[in-house]
C-alpha cells in the first residue's frame, strides 16, 4: 500500500551506506589499537577531520597539524595521503534498502553529507548505488555542515522538499538531534537491520 505520510527520504552516507573508518588505515601504522586510539583521540580528531568536511582544504588541515605534532608528521600525512585505505566498501544491508525504496518509486531519495569536496569524488567513482539518488548535498562544497540547521535547509530548499513529510536516517546521535529539533523526524541508525525495523513500523518499508 502506498505511503502517504512520507515523500521523502534522507541518509547520512559514512557509517550508513559506506564503511568509512580511519582504524581500517591506522591499523597498518601503528603496532597497536591503544596507539591507533591515542593518535585518533589527541592528534588526527573527529572535530579536525570535520573542519575540512567544512570546506577547509587537505593541505591546509594537514599542514596546520604537521605544525603542531611535528613527531607525527608521516602519521598526519597518511590521513590523506591513504585516505582510500579508510574506504570498508559500501555497507551493503542498507544499499539494498535504499534500492527497494527506489524501486518502490514512492519517495525522492536524499545524501546529506559531512565529506570533504576534495575526497568525495573518490566515493562517486567507487559507489555506483550514489546515482540512486534524486539530489546529493555535500558538506564540504557548501561550506556548512551537520549538525548546523542551515546545512538542512539548503537540502529543503534546493529540492523543495517538505519537511514535515521526509524521514532523516543518520548513524551520530548529534546530527539526529539536531534534525529532530529543527522538525525533520529522524532515524538514530545503529544497524541495517534496526534501520529496516523502523522503516517497516512507519510504513516505509513493506
Amino acid at each position: 500500500m502506498k505511503n502517504h505520510a512520507y515523500h521523502s527520504v534522507i541518509f547520512d552516507l559514512g557509517a550508513v551506506l559506506v564503511d568509512w573508518n580511519p582504524r581500517y588505515l591506522y591499523s597498518k601504522i601503528f603496532a597497536t589499537p591503544e596507539e591507533v586510539e591515542h593518535f585518533l583521540e589527541h592528534v588526527c580528531t573527529s572535530d579536525w577531520n570535520e573542519a575540512q568536511d567544512e570546506g577547509r582544504t587537505l593541505q591546509e588541515g594537514t599542514e596546520l597539524l604537521v605544525s603542531q605534532f611535528p613527531e607525527h608528521e608521516a602519521q598526519i600525512r597518511a590521513f590523506y595521503g591513504r585516505w582510500k585505505e579508510m574506504l570498508g566498501g559500501p555497507i551493503p544491508e542498507t544499499v539494498k534498502i535504499l534500492q527497494q525504496l527506489k524501486e518502490s518509486g514512492q519517495y525522492k531519495l536524499y545524501a546529506l553529507t559531512n565529506w570533504s569536496n576534495e575526497t568525495f569524488p573518490i566515493a562517486l567513482m567507487e559507489y555506483k548505488f550514489l546515482e540512486l539518488f534524486d539530489g546529493i548535498v555535500v558538506s564540504g562544497k557548501e561550506k556548512l555542515r551537520k549538525p548546523s540547521h542551515d546545512f538542512y535547509q539548503l537540502l529543503l530548499d534546493r529540492y523543495e522538499v517538505n519537511k514535515a513529510n521526509t524521514i532523516f536516517i543518520d548513524d551520530n546521535l548529534r546530527n539526529v538531534k539536531a534534525a529532530e529539533a529543527y522538525g525533520i523526524e529522524s532515524i538514530h541508525f545503529q544497524s541495517s537491520a534496526q534501520l529496516q525495523e523502523e522503516l517497516i513500523k512507519r510504513g516505509i518499508l513493506n
